[in-house]
């Protein structure tokens, strides 16, 4: 089983950062593609940024160019710094990763339990 933890969110006014951090554990052979999605209030869940299968980077439209993921394989860990944050961002932010258990084992999704981010302006 592996277990994804969110933390960092919070609040923050218009125009500033947060950043988010997704820690994995548990028992995998490796971590293929890592994500961040968020849903706002009343909204469905989208894909904000994401690492692929090859370790390209991708981001939806309205946060290129203000939020940047990374990653540290070493500790299993995933950030989202988010800067120039607008009131449109707020959302609960979601950590999502594809995971195998064996070399020859298919990708299985996780998902983390959910961070609060609210930017007022």
């Amino acid at each position: 089983q592996v277990q994804l933890v969110e933390s960092g969110g919070g609040l923050v006014q218009a125009g500033g950062s947060l950043r988010l951090s997704c820690v994995a554990s548990g028992r995998f052979f490796s971590i293929d593609a890592m994500n961040w999605f968020r849903q706002p209030p009343g909204k469905q869940r989208e894909l904000v940024a994401g690492f692929t299968t090859g370790g390209h980077t991708n981001y939806v439209d309205s946060v290129k160019g203000r939020f940047t993921i990374s990653r540290d394989n070493a500790q299993n860990t995933m950030y989202l710094q988010m800067n120039s944050l607008k009131p449109e961002d707020t959302a609960v932010y979601y950590c999502n990763a594809w995971v195998s258990s064996s070399p020859i084992a298919p990708d299985r999704g996780y998902w983390g339990q959910g961070t609060q981010v609210t930017v007022s302006s």
